[in-house]
């Protein structure tokens, strides 16, 4: 679905992660979950809101230790379960543009996870409008950060009578 990476404009990475893809899938749609991963330790996801269909909204709050907060509202693209979501901070819910908040470029997230006979393949495409973007998208930790939620993720149960556990 991502088609071409830009190496100038486009971060990726691709992992095999033993859980099927509906753990990975309700990782990222059902808020009540994602409170638990979503970015790495020591910040914390506060608030989550996810509709995964076109046009719906995916927006997060996540707060450091210091009490720094920074939200975060887009627009799912394309919502394929459990196999593809696609969002973007480029526009709000319904499709409406917005200007760009936090973290001050513009990107669209693709979210592609194929099941295996091992587990799962987890692919993180994130196309940016610019090359300046994707480098200052690089510089906050993209890979490392990315990963290190993903190991949260990983980390839990997420079976339907797991959510209301720490």
């Amino acid at each position: 679905m991502a088609g071409d990476v830009d190496p100038e404009r486009d971060l990726t990475f691709e992992r095999v992660v033993p859980v099927d893809v509906e753990h990975l899938w309700r990782g990222w749609t059902d808020p009540a979950v994602m409170v638990r991963w979503f970015c790495p330790a020591p910040w914390v996801t506060t608030e989550a809101e996810v509709d995964p269909t076109p046009g719906g909204i995916f927006r997060t709050v996540m707060e450091s230790p210091e009490g720094i907060r920074q939200e975060g509202v887009g627009c799912v693209l394309v919502a394929e379960h459990p196999n593809l979501l696609v969002w973007t901070n480029a526009l709000g819910p319904e499709f409406r543009p917005q200007e760009v908040g936090a973290p001050g470029f513009a990107f669209v997230a693709t979210l592609e996870f194929e099941q295996l006979d091992e587990g799962a393949r987890y692919r993180a495409t994130v196309c940016h409008a610019s090359a300046e973007g994707a480098q200052e998208h690089r510089e906050l930790g993209f890979h490392e950060g990315w990963n290190a939620a993903l190991d949260q993720l990983l980390a839990l149960d997420v079976g339907a009578d797991a959510i209301d556990r720490p």
